[in-house]
Order: structure tokens, then C-alpha cells, then sequence
């Protein structure tokens, strides 16, 4: 008999009761073949006694057993594992293998998409001591947190709000989208109605779903030779060709995108028109118009991700390319990532209606809704104000921390770093001196507790050898940001 008194261990200082335990434990020694049907259990006071338990508790670990169909008691014989469960491969067991494993590798066969195999984890380990210089990401600590916890506080006290925990539209909140609408008509100059927008999970739900609706195998679509790559392997998931083009100081050439179309046919072009992703250039007036031309003209999708809108130090910020279609040929695409924190994944899709309800069928199978409660708090802050508010508070303090990150980088590291002062977003495109290498200067600013992107190759993955990276800036305090900026040149002192 299974030796169950050596292999059986129970926990007394955890919420799960004892027989319970016990169940997992027998019912994981049955699925692993350690214990084959129609063996005979141990009777209720031996096992009792051997694992210095109450009789009652192994009869109620018993009768759980029996009611699950493990075990089966037969009348003056005693307790059997159920016979007609199949036969397994007994498997090797001591007491270091009480506890179930999973298996690091499957034992079936999966599509693996090796255009997906970049890997996005961080190379070294955060501590608590080290410093991280991401690739523009807000500042969390400035999150209106208070403001939030009011109104999603208010929203769950009211009754009439309870159906908010039952299913919602699949298009999302309709409050939230009627708030959308009327923000984006005055933020943006769009012209849309309740029917253009989708609520999404974040704009890469967007971004997502687009590529769904628009690419089957072969399709192509126009991306600049530097770009968001999470975009590009998004496209080449759902089967899409990549078509690249130059990126100057004017944003992605229009130019070289008409040369493309007038020989292949192409699908769609991918543009943050606003602040280039990842060099922070911004699209010209005069580019914005000849791309649209080149839409209507050869009846190509415009993906307009605009994910840093509203952080324009310079000027006013040029109306997106979506206020000027006319012709049903722009999707535009944005988020509260950027403006409020990362964790408030709420993001949306506008475009022509029959767009936009295709796209919802398609989200239905993917997430049947968002977070209808958030969703609700969302559009009340947006009404009241209080989105605005923390857009223009968080610019002021993201133009003052723009305006130290770059004086010191040029006053402190100009021997070994160029770039230009970017006009918006959270970040400083920054390109390194041919002398030095990305790799070791990300190794000995490890060294020196600070997080360079260790994934730097990602910003050349078509080996331009630019040398070149972003460095958020709107996430690190002005004392971090002086930190920053020493630790880097006793970084270059080392090297």
C-alpha cells in the first residue's frame, strides 16, 4: 500500500481546512498514477492515527472524495479509488514531491509566433537603491488619485449605479463614450458621434483590433525604418508584410510612401503623427495633408496612434491627421495611459461607424467588456473637469522636468551624447557617441545602481546603427533627475 502516513503533510497555520488538504493531497498521489484505481485507501482511525488528526476529519475528507468520484466504498471491504478511473504511469514520489509541479514544457503541440520572441523583460533585477530612466512613462506619484477614489467612490453608493456589475456594451460605456465625444470634438477637432467610438482596454487593444479587421496573409503596411515596435509585431501576427520608410526631422516621408503605393498595393500606414515613436519628431502640416491624399487616392487605412496628444510644450499642438478626414480613411487611436498612469488601462478607437462595429464584434471575443465602474468614473472626471485640470497641472511640471533633463544632459554629457529638445511627449531621443557602445554603458550604469533600457536594440532592429535610445524624463523628480545626470558621468568617468 501507498505509503500515506510518509507523504502526507498538513498544514495547520494556513485558511484551508484540513480535510481539504487531505482531498488535494489523495486526489494529487490518484492523477500522478502514484496511487492506481482500485487501490485500497487506509481505513479512517489508521490514517486518523498516523497523521495525528480527528477520525471525523479523514470521514469528511472521505465522503468529499466519494462525492467528487475519486473513491468508492465497497460494504465490508472497505475504501477503494474508483475503479473505473483510468490506469496511469505510477511516477517516482518522496516527500519532497508531495505538491503537484507544473511542467516548465507542454505536452502538446502550439503555434509559437517567432516574430513575437523578443524579449521584453528587463535584463538586471530592480533593487531598492537603483534608479530607472525608462522610455517616457508618466509619473504615477502625480496621478489624481485622490479626485479617482472619490468619484469611483461616489459611483459604487449609488444604487441606480448597480447595473454597472452586470454585462455592459460591448462598444463600452455609453457615458463614457458620449464624454469622449464631446472632449475629443473640443481637444481635437474631430468631428464624431456616440457610433465612431470604441471603448478599449488600452490603445494597444486598439491598435490590435485594427490590425484584426485590416491584415490577412500578404496584406502590407507602411511603417517608418524607426517605429514602435510592439506595432510592427502586432501586424506581422495578424499576417502582415512591413513596408518601411525614412523618418527625418519632419516625421515619416510621405514621399517614399507614394512610391510604394503607385507599385504595390498597400492596406494601411501606421503614423504617431504627433510625437514619432521613437525619435519624438513631430509630422508636418505639410506631410499630414499629402498623407491624407495618398489615402483617399489609393484607399489605404491611416492608423493614427496619438499617445502623448496632450504634452506639447512649444506651442499648441497640431490637430491630428483624424480632424481633417473627410473621407472616412483616418483611425485614431489614444488612451488615459499617458495622461493619468499606466494601471488605468482605458483607452479608445474612433472611427467610420461600420469600422467601429465590426471592431466591436471582434473585441467581444477577446474581452467581452472593460472595467464598467472605471469606465463610469472616467467620464464623470471628464465632465467635471478634472482630466483637463491634471493635463494642464502634469504639463507645466512635465515642461519644467523636460527643460532640466536636457540642459544638464547638454551642460554635463555633450561629449558623449547628441539630440534635440524634444517640442513634446516624455522622453528625449538621445544619441550615443560611435566611441561607445549601448551595451557597456548600460552595464556599468548597472554597476552604479541605475536602470538604462537594457533593451536598447530594440530602437534598431533594422541595424541603422544610429545609436540611439529614449530617456524618459516625466517620470523622475527634479532631485532624480540631478541623480541621474551624476551617476551617468561617473558612468563614462568608469568607461
Amino acid at each position: 500500500m501507498f505509503p500515506f502516513k510518509n507523504n502526507i503533510i498538513l498544514d495547520r497555520n494556513t485558511n484551508r481546512n484540513l480535510y481539504l488538504q487531505l482531498c488535494d493531497q489523495i486526489i494529487g498521489f490518484i492523477k500522478s498514477g502514484k496511487v492506481s484505481s482500485s487501490s485500497k485507501l487506509p481505513g479512517s482511525r489508521t490514517l486518523a492515527n498516523d497523521l495525528k488528526i480527528h477520525r471525523k476529519t479523514v470521514i469528511a475528507a472521505y465522503e468529499e472524495l466519494i462525492a467528487q468520484g475519486w473513491i468508492e466504498t465497497l460494504p465490508a471491504k472497505g475504501t477503494f479509488v474508483t475503479s473505473s478511473l483510468p490506469i496511469i504511469n505510477p511516477s517516482n514520489f518522496s516527500k519532497a514531491d508531495n505538491h503537484e509541479k507544473t511542467n516548465g514544457k507542454s505536452n502538446f503541440s502550439f503555434i509559437s509566433r517567432s516574430n513575437l520572441l523578443y524579449n521584453y523583460a528587463e535584463a538586471h533585477k530592480n533593487t531598492e537603491h537603483h534608479i530607472k530612466v525608462n522610455d517616457g512613462s508618466p509619473d504615477h506619484r502625480l496621478a489624481p488619485i485622490d479626485e479617482i477614489a472619490k468619484t469611483y467612490r461616489n459611483i459604487t453608493k449609488k444604487r441606480y449605479h448597480q447595473n454597472l456589475l452586470s454585462y455592459g456594451s460591448t462598444y463600452g460605456n455609453e457615458d463614457l463614450r458620449n464624454a469622449l465625444v464631446s472632449y475629443l470634438n473640443q481637444t481635437r477637432g474631430l468631428r464624431i458621434d456616440i457610433d465612431n467610438i470604441l471603448i478599449t482596454r488600452g490603445s494597444q487593444m486598439g491598435i490590435y483590433l485594427a490590425s484584426q479587421l485590416l491584415f490577412t496573409t500578404k496584406n502590407r503596411a507602411i511603417v517608418g525604418n524607426t517605429n514602435y515596435l510592439t506595432t510592427n509585431n502586432t501586424f506581422k501576427n495578424a499576417g502582415s508584410i512591413i513596408e518601411q520608410v525614412p523618418v527625418d526631422d519632419h516625421g515619416i516621408d510621405t514621399n517614399a510612401i507614394e512610391a510604394i503605393c503607385k507599385v504595390k498595393d498597400i492596406k494601411a500606414v501606421y503614423v504617431t503623427s504627433h510625437h514619432h515613436h521613437p525619435t519624438t519628431v513631430t509630422l508636418s502640416a505639410k506631410r499630414r495633408m499629402h498623407l491624407l491624399q495618398l489615402a483617399q487616392q489609393y484607399k489605404f487605412a491611416i492608423l493614427e496612434d496619438d499617445y502623448d496628444y496632450d504634452f506639447h510644450y512649444s506651442n499648441a499642438p497640431i490637430l491630428p491627421l483624424a480632424s481633417n478626414d473627410y473621407n472616412g480613411n483616418v483611425i485614431y487611436i489614444g488612451g488615459f495611459t499617458k495622461i493619468i498612469a499606466p494601471a488605468i488601462r482605458v483607452g479608445y478607437m474612433v472611427g467610420p461607424k461600420d469600422f467601429i462595429d465590426e471592431a466591436a464584434r471582434v473585441r467581444r471575443i477577446i474581452d467581452r467588456q472593460g472595467d464598467m465602474i472605471l469606465e463610469q468614473t472616467l467620464a464623470k472626471m471628464i465632465t467635471a473637469g478634472d482630466v483637463q485640470r491634471h493635463c494642464n497641472k502634469v504639463l507645466k511640471i512635465y515642461k519644467s522636468r523636460r527643460d532640466l533633463f536636457c540642459n544638464l544632459l547638454k551642460e554635463k554629457l555633450s561629449d558623449y551624447f547628441s539630440f534635440e529638445v524634444p517640442d513634446g511627449g516624455m522622453a528625449v531621443w538621445v544619441k550615443l557617441n560611435t566611441k561607445f557602445r549601448w551595451d557597456d554603458v548600460v552595464n556599468e550604469a548597472y554597476n552604479h545602481n541605475l536602470e538604462l533600457n537594457p533593451e536598447w536594440q530594440r530602437y534598431d532592429p533594422n541595424d541603422l546603427k544610429h545609436n540611439g535610445i529614449r530617456m524618459g524624463f516625466a517620470s523622475l523628480n527634479e532631485e532624480e533627475i540631478y541623480e541621474v545626470i551624476d551617476r551617468i558621468q561617473k558612468v563614462f568617468k568608469d568607461l
